[in-house]
Formats: C-alpha cells, sequence, structure tokens
C-alpha cells in the first residue's frame, strides 16, 4: 500500500491509498474555496449522562447531487470535486460539514472506489483488503489525537438510512469522549468478569458457536453470528477468532482472510428479500475499544452489520418504545433471520 498526504483547497488534509506503489498523486485542487468554517459544539445530558453534537453548520450540507455533480468522484472533464485526481483507489478526507471538529472531535470521509455507481459490495477482494489498510491507519492516527479518545468506521448504505451522497463511502469519527453504546459493553463486560471469570466477548461467541442455530458463517480467523436479542430485523455481529481491541492489533491472518468474508455477508444481504429487490439498506460499524482507559483489553473489537429492512417493501421504524425508551422490538426471530442469511449464500 503506498500513503499520499496533500491538502485540499482549504486546507483539509486529504489522504491517497493506492495499491501499486509507483502510483504518482500531485493533482492540485484548483477550486475557489473558503477556510472551512465550523460550529461544532458538545453538551452533555444531564439527565442521561451522556453527549450531543451540536452542528448547526452541516444544515448547508451537500443533499442529493445528481450523478454529474457528485462531489466524491474523481475531478474529470474539467468538473472539480474533493478529489482533485482524475482516478483513485481509496481516498480519505476531512468533511467538510463535520460533526464533530477542533477540540470537539474529527470527522472523515472515506471513498471506497472511484466508481460512482458500485457499492462495496461490488469491489474485489484486493479493493476491500485497502479499504481495511485505510480504516487501521486512520484508527491509529486519530487515536493519536489528543482530542480522541474513540475511533468509529462506519459505512451507511441507502436512502432508507438517510444517505445524502450516493457514491459509495463511508466515514470515521473521532470522538472526545467515550460513546455511550461503548460504556454499555464496558460495563457489561466488568461485571461478566467479576461474577464469571471470564471475558463476556469471548463468552458470547463460544456460546452462539455451541448453540449453532444463529451462526451465518465461520472460518479459521473470523466467526459471524445474528445476536441471541438482536435489535434489527436482520442485524449480524463479525468477530476475529483471536479477541483484539481495535484495528490496528489484528494478525495477519485475520487481516488477509477480512476482505473475502466481509464480502460474502454484504452479498448475501443483498439476496435476503429475494431476486428484483433493491440494493439492501444498511449500517455496517466498526466497535473499537477507546484509547487511553482502564479495562481496554477487555473490549473485543468487532462489526455490527444491520438493516432496517424487516422484509420486502416494509422499514422497521424506531417508534415509541424503541426512541421513546429505548427498548428494541424486533419482528424477525434471530434464529429466522440467521437461517434466512446461511440459504441466501454464495454457491
Amino acid at each position: 500500500m503506498k500513503k499520499t498526504v496533500t491538502r485540499l483547497a482549504d486546507g483539509r488534509e486529504l489522504i491517497y491509498y493506492d495499491s501499486v506503489d509507483s502510483t504518482v498523486r500531485n493533482a492540485v485542487d484548483r477550486r475557489p474555496l473558503d477556510a472551512v468554517s465550523t460550529s461544532s459544539e458538545i453538551r452533555h445530558d444531564p439527565l442521561l449522562g451522556d453527549a450531543v453534537a451540536i452542528a448547526s453548520h452541516r444544515q448547508a450540507r451537500t443533499y442529493h447531487p445528481p450523478a454529474d455533480a457528485c462531489p466524491l468522484c474523481p475531478t474529470r472533464d474539467g468538473r472539480l470535486s474533493e478529489i482533485p485526481d482524475s482516478h483513485y483507489d481509496v481516498a480519505v478526507f476531512e468533511n467538510r460539514f463535520p460533526s464533530l471538529a477542533g477540540d470537539s472531535g474529527r470527522c472523515e470521509v472515506v471513498c471506497f472506489t472511484s466508481d460512482h455507481d458500485a457499492s462495496f459490495a461490488d469491489l474485489t477482494e484486493e479493493q476491500a483488503a485497502l479499504v481495511l489498510a485505510a480504516w487501521t491507519d486512520r484508527t491509529a492516527a486519530l487515536g493519536a489525537l489528543d482530542q480522541v479518545t474513540q475511533v468509529f468506521c462506519f459505512e451507511n448504505r441507502g436512502a432508507e438510512i438517510g444517505v445524502t451522497l450516493g457514491h459509495p463511502h463511508g466515514q470515521i469519527y473521532g470522538y472526545p469522549f467515550v460513546t455511550p453504546r461503548t460504556e454499555l459493553m464496558l460495563r457489561s463486560a466488568a461485571r461478566h468478569r467479576a461474577e464469571h471469570g471470564g471475558n463476556l466477548f469471548d463468552d458470547v461467541v463460544a456460546r452462539e458457536e455451541k448453540d449453532g442455530s444463529r451462526i451465518v458463517l465461520a472460518t479459521d480467523d473470523w466467526i459471524a453470528h445474528v445476536p441471541y436479542a438482536a435489535h434489527w430485523p436482520y442485524e449480524v455481529h463479525l468477530h476475529p477468532r483471536r479477541r483484539v481491541p481495535d484495528l490496528i492489533a489484528l494478525d495477519e491472518a485475520a487481516r488477509a482472510e477480512f476482505p473475502r468474508v466481509y464480502l460474502e455477508l454484504l452479498r448475501r444481504f443483498d439476496r435476503i428479500f429475494g431476486p428484483g429487490e433493491p440494493p439492501t439498506p444498511y449500517i455496517s460499524a466498526w466497535h473499537q475499544a477507546p484509547f487511553g482507559i482502564a479495562g481496554r483489553e477487555e473490549f473485543a473489537l468487532h462489526l455490527e452489520l444491520f438493516t432496517i429492512r424487516r422484509t420486502s417493501g416494509r422499514l422497521k421504524f424506531l417508534a415509541g418504545s424503541e426512541s421513546g425508551m429505548g427498548v428494541f422490538i424486533n419482528d424477525v426471530p434471530p434464529e429466522a433471520a440467521a437461517r434466512r442469511l446461511r440459504e441466501v449464500a454464495s454457491t
């Protein structure tokens, strides 16, 4: 992998990741951009104890542009974009409309390919491996920043999820605090260690493998299962066999096998609802241990992949119980979801 760091016209950082070491990246951003001005602010809820990012400048962010005006496509035919070069493998840049900025953290955009009409599932294993390398490198870089405590790599796909740019891309958030969901996991892991003497994540995966009914796929280095108490209609948790706290610590065997496993999961998601159905909307989220905290070694890197589509043409909306009280009601039994995800395996 070759990494090239440059700057956009307004000073934001842009990083190219290339699979060929001889690639030269010297294109200049010719847009007449003003310096980025943000109003990101973190406020803490005194009742719930969590944090909310207030970012009013995001009201002006790009919203469903036509394909010929996509800001994530490479610069071609006189049309200038966020990527000055005419082609790229993987590109990462600071978000122009960040939810978190300055002392409040950092937000980056990850473009998986220069092909506007592709999706992550369309990538080759080599391309997916390069994305994994970019995620890993950015986790290390953001984790080294004084204002960042936790690094979150994720992808939202589909208009139903709320995606406003159709180009295949994801994001990376560097939070200045430990997120509420991770806090809950760490708390549960500490309680489990005190009560049972083992690691919670290891024991959950072992229980799922022994039961077998919710296993989606298993290889030498990865195991994917639908959680026993899945929140979403189709939800898969993917764990490396060897527990590690973050992407940086993945061993070479797991790193090499990940592209095949992950691409298979994404392709199965697109086949859940049968032929002729539109691509399945999903959120794909890497859960990594926060930096510089006690109990970090108890956390287990894993990826959570889920869709809000519960059946053909119908979405799972967060209604009163979910949004008002945080109590999920799942219409699809986890065992049935796992069975369907096994049925649509690649032949």
